[in-house]
């Protein structure tokens, strides 16, 4: 019989009361902080959503479009709470933008940008549950290396499509008709 009390589940309450410098997630009823992203994470994420921009278009407009790509979303997924880098959903699956803060259906498209906060945690529990969730494609990049690995669910298992590195030019899924070229992401 153990001394210890029980552990208490996380709540939303927990989230509300961290400062704003901090970044809050609900996994496996655990409460997760971390810092505001460094410079370099914040450089990587938002140069990959501005290349990945074509995806997110208006019918009409010039582009491959059929995405809603979106910074940061809030992911309500079942008791856990994820803030990924950066998430996708497939028009068809997601028409409109939801009114709530808060998304609970599950995107198609995650990306976390690797640090040494959050690495672990990224690679960890939270690859688990957006399995669990049944996300269909999974990024991790990497500033400190400059790398890039592409993950597609097969049958709830992550499998590892590619690693790339440094200055590749690379087609993705499910943005492979994008040539992204890697070197962007680490420019200073």
């Amino acid at each position: 019989m153990s001394d210890e009390p029980p552990r208490r589940e996380a709540t939303y309450a927990d989230l509300e009361e961290l400062p704003p410098n901090c970044v809050g997630e609900i996994i496996e009823g655990e409460l997760h902080v971390s810092p505001r992203p460094r410079p370099m994470h914040a450089r990587a994420a938002g140069r990959l959503f501005n290349a990945l921009d074509s995806f997110d278009q208006d019918a009409g407009e010039e582009g491959p479009g059929g995405w809603v790509l979106l910074y940061e979303p809030e992911l309500h997924l079942g008791r856990e709470v994820l803030v990924p880098d950066l998430a996708g959903w497939r028009r068809e699956r997601m028409p409109e933008l939801p009114e709530e803060a808060a998304f609970t259906l599950a995107p198609d498209w995650v990306c976390e940008v690797l640090s040494p906060s959050t690495a672990v945690l990224d690679r960890g529990q939270k690859q688990k549950s957006y399995a669990r969730e049944g996300v269909q494609h999974l990024w991790l990049v990497d500033p400190a290396v400059r790398s890039l690995e592409v993950y597609r669910l097969e049958r709830g298992d992550w499998v590892l499509l590619g690693k790339h590195k440094g200055e590749a030019k690379v087609h993705a899924e499910p943005f492979e008709v994008l040539a992204l070229e890697l070197g962007r992401l680490w420019s200073r």
